[in-house]
């Protein structure tokens, strides 16, 4: 176990400062974040084009360099190296908090692996910005991201969520948002949904309704910007499973239940306990021949 000291002798050691970064209007970057990233001794960035847009509208002058899904491995390695070196670094993804669907999380697992010191800022984050204006119960929530691009990966994943009784929190891109709504009607069957896009921008928009509905909008609508889904979880409790009939029987009498009831061989017979109870048959046959 490792206790973490986030600011205990901070000057004098490297950090990994998780800076996020806003979703949209520029007015969300903290005062805390803005001073992280002039203090940093680098900024590694998702897209340096993206972040340098950001560095000049609040006149930083960090140097950037790139961290992004293509070249983590080795642009990881040197980061950890400037880190152990005493360097504070800032990582930031093109918008909202790093790691979360972004970059992030494979720098911060070497970090830690390492017994770096990793500073998380709290920020900006589509997710839970959209679900508390969704309409939908906000607690418990179950967040989930992006779905698969093939459709029938995408299925698979929606079955396995369709008894998740908490509020589910989606991204999607526009040119999927489609399929994605006709997938979830087909597999999830009726049920509120929020679709919420261009977040903190000028052109924010939230639609509400069930996913029929939604599925309707967006087969009429010109679909722009990425999207948060908000789907409201199953209110259906499922019901109970049934006691297996061999429950209260001893493995002995299971045993014999199906040599006497069933006419099979020993061998069969503890073969086919074995399968009922999850059991290897070496176990039921020391059950049945040798204990008393």
């Amino acid at each position: 176990m490792w206790q973490q000291k986030s600011f205990a002798n901070e000057e004098h050691k490297g950090i990994l400062y998780l800076v996020p970064t806003p979703i949209g209007n520029l007015e969300d970057m903290s005062f805390r974040a803005v001073r992280i990233l002039k203090e940093a001794d680098l900024i590694a960035a998702e897209d340096t084009r993206n972040t340098k847009k950001l560095l000049n509208y609040f006149e930083i002058d960090t140097p950037v360099v790139s961290y992004h899904e293509h070249n983590k491995e080795t642009s990881g390695e040197k980061l950890i190296q400037r880190l152990n070196d005493g360097a504070k670094i800032a990582l930031v993804s093109d918008a909202g908090t790093p790691a979360i669907s972004d970059p992030g999380y494979e720098l911060v697992v070497q970090a830690t692996a390492e017994m770096l010191t990793v500073v998380p800022l709290p920020g900006a984050n589509a997710g839970i910005t959209s679900l508390i204006a969704s309409g939908l119960v906000c607690q418990p929530f179950y967040f989930y991201g992006f779905l698969p691009r093939g459709k029938k990966e995408k299925r698979e994943q929606l079955e396995g969520l369709k008894r998740q009784t908490a509020t589910i929190i989606f991204y999607e891109a526009p040119h999927r948002l489609k399929e994605t709504l006709a997938l979830m009607l087909e597999v999830l069957g009726s049920r509120k949904v929020a679709l919420c896009r261009e977040l903190t921008k000028k052109f924010e928009e939230f639609i509400r309704g069930n996913l029929e509905e939604a599925l309707q909008w967006a087969n009429e609508e010109e679909i722009r910007g990425e999207f948060c889904v908000i789907v409201e979880g199953t209110s259906e409790i499922p019901e109970p499973e049934e006691a297996a009939w061999w429950e209260q029987l001893t493995i002995e009498e299971h045993v014999g239940h199906y040599i006497t009831d069933k006419d099979m061989s020993s061998k069969d017979a503890i073969k086919q306990t074995a399968k009922d109870r999850g059991l290897h048959k070496r176990e039921v046959y020391q059950a049945y021949h040798i204990e008393p």
